[in-house]
Parts: C-alpha cells; sequence; structure tokens
C-alpha cells in the first residue's frame, strides 16, 4: 500500500487529467492538520458521494469538529471519486486516500460513513474497495479498520449489514465519544481478537452490530425475529438523543471548488412537532430542542467571519416554526447590516409564515421562498396530516409575490395512500391559481417553480403499512401534470419513477437486500442518486439472480402485525402510536401539532431521565399532564 508521499506524487501526474481536480487535493480554508504519529485514535469520515456535495454535509462537519476537539482524536475526510479519477486511480493502484494527510484509508483506525439517503448504498462498497479494504464486515481481521454508518437511512440498517461492522442509531454528537473510547481501550489490550470490539461496542447504547443478530423468516418471506445471539446485544437498539444541542460548528471547510451548498449554516431547532405521516426525519428526530437566538447569532457572526460565505442558511425541519423567528431574523439583520449577507431559511411551514416574517426576509436580502403543501386536495392533506387550505396557501403566494420575490418555489409529492388522479388534478389546479396571484401582483415577471417527488413509505413512519404506487400510476399522473401545466412561467420538475422504486427497494429491504446491493455493485452499479448514472436493469438482475421479486418490497401491503426489517431498531416513537396514526389515516383525522398536546407518541417516557436532568425551554415538548392516551 503507498504511503502519503507516494500518493501525493502520483496525484502530481494525474490531476491535470480529471474533471475538477480541486476535488482530489485537499488543503482548503479551515482544514484542520493534526500530528498522525502523535495521536492515538485516526477516524476517516467518508461521504459516498463527489466533493461537490458531501463538503456540505452537516453531519460530516458536526463530527469533524467533535472529535477534533479531543487531543487524543483526528478527523480526516474522503468523498467518492468521479469515474475519471476512480479509473486512473486503479490503474495506477492508487488507494482511496483522506484529504487531510494523504494517508490510505486502510491506514486509519476507523472509517465512519455517513448515509442520508439509500442510494448512497453501492458507493460506500466501491470507495471500501477503492480503500482496498473488504468489502464484507465477515472478511476483515483485526489489521482493518473498524468501518461504521449513521445516518437517516440507518435506521433500517438491515440492506447493508453485510459491509458494516456496526451503525450508530440516532444522533452522533455523543455516541461518537464512546466509540472512540472502546475503540482506544481495545487497541491498548487485546487487539488481535476483533469481535472483542464488537462485543464492546454493542454495550454502547445507540450502536447496533449486525453480526451479534440473526433473522429468520416464515414461508412466506416475511421475518419471524431477529434475535440476539450475545448476552451484550440488546434486543431493541434505542437511537441516541442529544438532550442539549452542543454549540454548532463554526469553522466550516472552505471547499476548493463550487459547491451544492456555497454558504455557511447554523442548525437553529432539531426535531419537528407537526407529524406529517410521510415523512420520515419527523418521525425519527424527535424531539424538538431549539437553541437560543443568542447563540444562534453567535454562531452565525463567527461563521461568516471564519469563511467569508455571503449566505446563511438557518437550519432545521421548519424553521418557521422556531420560537423566535421573526426576532432572530431582525437582529440578524441588525447585526449583518450592509454587509450584503442573504439568509436562507430552507423550510418553510405554510401555516407558520407571518407577513412580519416576510418583510423581515425580504429586507434581508433572503435567497428565496419557498413552501411545501404537499398535498392539493382536502382529502389528501386529511390523510397525510398537513391540513393546509387553499385560501391560506394563495394568501402567503400574493403575500410573496406583493414583497418583491418573483419566483415562489412549492414542493408536492403524488403516490400517497388512496391518492386518485382527481387529487393530482388539484395541485394542477393550485398551481394556476397560484401563478395567476403572481400575475396580478407583478405580471409577467412572476414566476413557479413546482417540484413534484414521488412518496416512498419509509420505515418509523405511520406509512410503513403500505406500498408504493405501481409505476404505470405514478407515470399516469406525470403526464397529467406535464399537460395541465404547459405554461412558460411554469417550471415543472419530477422525480423518474425507477429512481423512486430503487429508494423504496433500499428502504424497505431486509437482510437479504445485501446480497442485491452487493451483485448490483460487482455488476457496475454506482452514482445510484445521479439519473444519468442509475442502472435500473443492473438491479432488475441482481434481484433475479438472488431468487428475490422486488414487488416483495414495495408493491405488498402489510401484514397489520407483520415483523418489519426494522423493528428490533428504536425510534423511541412507539409502533402501536404509528399504526394509530396510520388507522387515523384511514379515516381521514387530523392530528393537532404536539406542541399543543402529547399524544405519548413514546418519545417522553423514553427520555425522561435525560430530560430532567437538562431541565430548559429549548425543549419544545408538552408536559406529561397534557398527554392524550391511543
Amino acid at each position: 500500500m503507498m504511503n502519503p508521499l507516494e500518493i501525493q506524487t502520483q496525484l502530481d501526474q494525474i490531476l491535470l487529467k480529471v474533471a475538477k481536480p480541486g476535488r482530489y487535493v485537499g488543503g482548503e480554508l479551515n482544514i484542520i492538520h493534526k500530528n498522525w504519529d502523535k495521536i492515538s485514535t485516526r477516524v476517516a469520515l467518508i461521504f459516498p458521494d463527489i466533493y461537490d456535495i458531501g463538503i456540505s454535509n452537516v453531519g460530516i462537519k458536526i463530527l469533524y469538529d467533535q472529535i477534533n476537539q479531543r487531543p487524543d482524536a483526528l478527523a480526516e475526510r474522503a468523498y467518492a471519486p468521479w469515474h475519471d479519477m476512480e479509473a486512473l486511480m486503479r490503474a495506477r493502484n492508487i488507494p482511496l486516500y483522506a484529504l487531510e494527510s494523504f494517508h490510505p484509508l486502510i491506514d486509519f483506525d476507523m472509517l465512519g460513513f455517513t448515509l442520508p439517503y439509500e442510494t448512497l448504498y453501492t458507493n460506500a462498497l466501491n470507495m471500501l474497495n477503492l480503500a482496498g479494504i473488504p468489502v464484507r464486515a465477515a472478511e476483515r481481521g483485526p489489521q482493518h479498520p473498524l468501518v461504521i454508518a449513521g445516518g437517516h437511512s440507518t435506521m433500517n440498517p438491515e440492506p447493508m449489514h453485510a459491509f458494516l461492522d456496526a451503525f450508530v442509531i440516532g444522533e452522533g454528537e455523543e455516541v461518537i465519544h464512546e466509540i472512540i473510547n472502546a475503540l482506544k481501550s481495545w487497541k491498548s489490550g487485546n487487539r488481535e481478537n476483533r469481535k472483542a470490539l464488537l462485543l464492546a461496542l454493542a454495550k454502547i447504547p445507540g450502536v447496533y452490530v449486525p453480526s451479534l443478530y440473526a433473522t429468520t423468516y416464515q414461508d412466506d418471506g416475511t421475518i419471524l425475529q431477529t434475535r440476539p445471539l450475545s448476552p451484550a446485544a440488546p434486543k431493541k437498539i434505542v437511537k441516541r438523543m442529544v438532550a442539549k444541542l452542543p454549540p454548532p460548528p463554526v469553522k466550516f471547510i472552505v471547499p476548493n471548488i463550487e459547491s451544492v451548498h456555497n454558504r455557511a449554516s447554523v442548525e437553529i431547532m432539531r426535531g419537528c412537532t407537526r407529524g406529517c405521516r410521510f415523512c420520515q426525519a419527523g418521525m425519527i428526530v424527535r424531539p424538538v430542542r431549539e437553541r437560543s437566538v443568542d447563540e444562534v447569532l453567535a454562531a452565525a457572526e463567527a461563521a461568516i467571519a471564519n469563511t467569508g460565505f455571503e449566505e446563511l442558511a438557518l437550519l432545521s425541519l421548519s424553521s418557521s416554526d422556531y420560537t423566535n423567528i421573526v426576532e432572530l431574523v431582525t437582529r440578524l439583520g441588525e447585526k449583518f447590516s450592509g454587509r450584503h449577507l442573504s439568509i436562507g431559511l430552507p423550510s418553510l411551514r405554510i401555516e407558520s409564515v407571518s407577513v412580519d416574517l416576510m418583510d423581515k426576509l425580504r429586507s434581508q436580502r433572503s435567497s428565496g421562498f419557498t413552501l411545501a403543501p404537499e398535498a392539493a386536495s382536502e382529502r389528501m392533506r386529511r390523510i397525510i396530516n398537513k391540513f393546509i387550505p387553499d385560501d391560506e396557501i394563495l394568501a402567503t403566494a400574493r403575500e410573496v409575490y406583493s414583497r418583491g420575490w418573483s419566483t415562489l418555489k412549492l414542493y408536492f409529492m403524488i403516490g400517497h395512500p388512496s391518492e386518485t388522479l382527481e387529487d393530482v388534478q388539484a395541485i394542477a389546479d393550485l398551481c394556476k391559481r397560484v401563478i395567476a396571484e403572481g400575475r396580478k401582483a407583478i405580471g409577467n415577471k412572476a414566476k413557479l417553480n413546482a417540484g413534484v417527488s414521488t412518496f416512498i413509505p419509509k420505515p418509523h413512519t405511520p406509512f410503513q403499512w403500505v406500498s408504493s404506487d405501481a409505476d404505470e400510476q405514478i407515470r399516469a399522473k406525470q403526464a397529467l401534470l406535464r399537460r395541465e401545466l404547459r405554461d412558460r412561467n411554469i417550471k415543472l420538475s419530477l422525480t423518474d419513477p425507477q429512481d423512486s422504486l430503487l429508494e423504496a427497494w433500499l428502504a424497505r429491504g431486509d437482510r437479504r437486500m445485501s446480497e442485491v446491493i452487493f451483485s448490483a455493485w460487482k455488476n457496475g452499479a454506482k452514482f445510484d442518486a445521479w439519473n444519468d448514472e442509475r442502472r435500473f436493469d443492473t438491479w432488475s438482475a441482481a434481484f433475479a439472480q438472488h431468487g428475490l421479486d422486488p414487488a416483495f418490497y414495495t408493491q405488498r401491503p402489510r401484514r397489520l402485525d407483520e415483523v418489519f426489517p426494522w423493528d428490533h431498531i428504536s425510534s423511541a416513537v412507539r409502533k402501536e402510536y404509528l399504526f394509530q396514526d396510520f388507522r387515523m389515516s384511514l379515516e381521514g383525522e387530523i392530528r393537532a401539532d404536539c406542541r399543543q398536546q402529547c399524544y405519548a407518541c413514546g418519545i417522553l417516557p423514553t427520555f425522561n431521565a435525560v430530560r430532567r436532568e437538562n431541565p430548559g425551554e429549548y425543549w419544545k415538548c408538552p408536559e406529561v399532564k397534557t398527554v392524550v392516551s391511543g
């Protein structure tokens, strides 16, 4: 295996032969260099897509900051090389390396993959292979790095169980230190016994070690049970939750090249109380915790000073639900007055966007206005638990256009349970009414971007019992929208049905899916999140090779008592609660925002002890006395 100097020498010879060589050279502003020889534990944080996308990932930024605060550990980064770079690396036997020190990934003690979405899975396998590390966890020895993963997609870890030594379930700021401590202890003892390390990791709350579990199946192919094989392995792995959000990172790495998000960002709030039934993040990131206005202001000032970015994003699942959002935007405007800073609120709820907030955003050079109605008929809004009357949407659009925004973005979703063509027609009708409001306000300058994605029933949501919409139905609905929205001022964006189908397979898969993933990767599948790179036929062939029916995972409604592949992984929201909410959707019943009352989802009893230890207004969760039991 090459050493860092040899890698750098090889890079000097090939970088001018690839597109965007800045992806591969490191040396960015705010990069952290530590003395490799004086640090006992070395961690490589990996985002399995190209640098242009991964450099902006918030999870990587947080863990990079957390680990590098330790005097006994270092964190470096790696991203997936594009095809041209990978071909040259393989031709010259250059192993995948970290950008800070150019050490090969195989030299690290631990590799930490961030997997926010499922279509990164084949890239993760490809990166392990390019690093010279066995792709299958069972083939690794004590000389190999520990390979772990976290991120929203790992709330169903089973499709990737064969390739990861361990998964972090939930939030990583605290548990990463416990993992590093366990790794240090193992290295100082009997490090020839890799299983001893896995047993130690399994004792850490929130860490799932799949090799310590076995899954059995019933005759119909559904799961009988997933059971632990060792007393060290708990029957259920409960997610980690950070009770009080630590100070956010403020010294971001400034990329060498233009990235997807060239901006500073501060997470103002974590979690959501709205209870949209299709939204996995809204279920698995509970409870809501807010940072104070003063903390956000201080972080924003430091981040802008450290990076020179001209855009600031205030991140959360629902930014306009932040308790003091108008005060925050007002004070940010005062602090950065005259500095031409653009402020972005990526996630706005129509029902919590006030005229005051619009005025403040307009005065602070907001980078855009995006709203997500998700559905356009009253029936569908009740089913998905996102009830917003048309009049409210139109009134908001009217105010947006009249306050100087020429373009409004609206996000919708098709393929929801029991959706009809009439419900999809309602999306087209609403878009026409919105652009009409824009034209009344500012004439033909008014633009509307309508993004229409396809619903995928995700684990740990009330809709985990339903099937995906049929391919022919999705295509018919998309054709309707294309036909109805032929307006030069309306830009319509649709998701390729094959993209949605692949994501659904991977999101709802069981352990058998790992062989499909492996075979698809061996036969060339990678960069599956890229429309022009996805190899659908390769995936179909992989299912056939292993005797699995893809429709079993996507086109089949689940039995009410079915054991899911992810049932041994707990988001702390009870399955009984999710099922009750699913039944309510069938009746078109709405649950109010759970900041108003508690519906006994399971969060409070699970985290009651840490809540008592960390009291404070930043917890936006009602008291137990307001519980409405199911």
